[in-house]
């Protein structure tokens, strides 16, 4: 289901923007709009000032601490963030093909990290571009997705590297390419389940649910919706279980779909309260008409 952010972007409008532009004989004027001592992002702007870079060309531009290094909304986090992840998923592509083409069974190593950047680029793109109130430095859940997150992942990549040592067991239950395919079509759908899920609820969509509904938090029942109630989380359990059968780890295939399955069974009950509670007889109804996806969670 599709949440709203408890947060709202607030910001100020430029008086000056529609004051006409300097004559060419006027020298580049710099207007800064500045904000109360003390900010949300803890900017102190009297003793911390000196540590802006001002272009000289800059005119009446409203002041966002929110988007200095120290804000929740970086530009330069952001800017590094996105960096990295472009290069890591070039690289994991380009190496995996390599080592696929040699017929080298350790390419499933970069090819799961390939998975995760995207993953991970595509979860700040789709907040950025259709719930952009909501969108922060860590809307890419690189750094704030919990330590069992951490904890599954490493997991996976070690049994990876694990059982290239042990071919035995890598080739264990694995029959390419058909389980391979089988894994990469998992990885697809719910990828773009989720991202198009995000699109669809727009600001009504947030990383964390919420316990007070907001004035404009509306109930989305069509896209997506209109099939899964919580199509965001139908997408990650199946893109999750999607990336351990296509490197073909065993062990952590059974964890991450117990794991994956008791985190949103607990959430999904957690959470319909709420929306019960927001909602009434509307939510009532979808939820009868409509069904989670995910096994034995109705």
């Amino acid at each position: 289901m599709a949440h709203r952010s408890a947060s709202s972007y607030a910001s100020k409008r430029d008086e000056n923007s529609s004051a006409p532009s300097p004559s060419a004989e006027e020298s580049p004027a710099l207007t800064i709009i500045a904000p109360p001592d003390h900010d949300e992002d803890g900017f102190d702007w009297e003793n911390d000032k000196d540590d802006l870079t001002i272009h000289p060309d800059t005119r009446a531009v409203p002041f966002d601490a929110s988007l200095l290094p120290r804000g929740s909304r970086s530009l330069s986090s952001i800017g590094l963030q996105s960096f990295w992840l472009g290069f890591s998923l070039s690289l994991c592509l380009l190496t995996s093909a390599f080592l696929a083409m040699r017929e080298n069974t350790f390419w499933r190593f970069p090819a799961f990290f390939a998975c995760l950047s995207l993953f991970h680029f595509l979860e700040y793109y789709t907040t950025a571009r259709y719930n952009l109130p909501a969108t922060r430095a860590s809307s890419f859940l690189l750094f704030n997705n919990g330590t069992a997150y951490n904890i599954a992942h490493s997991l996976a990549a070690s049994e990876i590297v694990i059982s290239y040592f042990l071919p035995s067991y890598q080739s264990w239950l694995v029959y390419p390419p058909w389980t391979v395919g089988f894994g990469a079509t998992l990885i697809v759908v719910g990828q773009t389940v989720r991202s198009v899920a995000m699109a669809q609820a727009g600001t009504n969509f947030n990383h964390t649910p919420v316990r007070t509904r907001a004035a404009d938090h509306e109930l989305v029942t069509k896209g997506m919706y209109a099939y899964f109630r919580h199509p965001s989380y139908f997408g990650f359990f199946w893109w999750a279980l999607g990336t351990q059968i296509l490197v073909g780890n065993k062990l952590c295939l059974a964890g991450y779909a117990a794991a994956l399955w008791k985190f949103f069974h607990d959430r999904i009950i957690a959470e319909e309260k709420s929306l019960v509670r927001f909602f009434g007889k509307d939510y009532e109804a979808f939820r009868e008409r409509t069904r989670t996806g995910i096994p034995f969670v109705r």
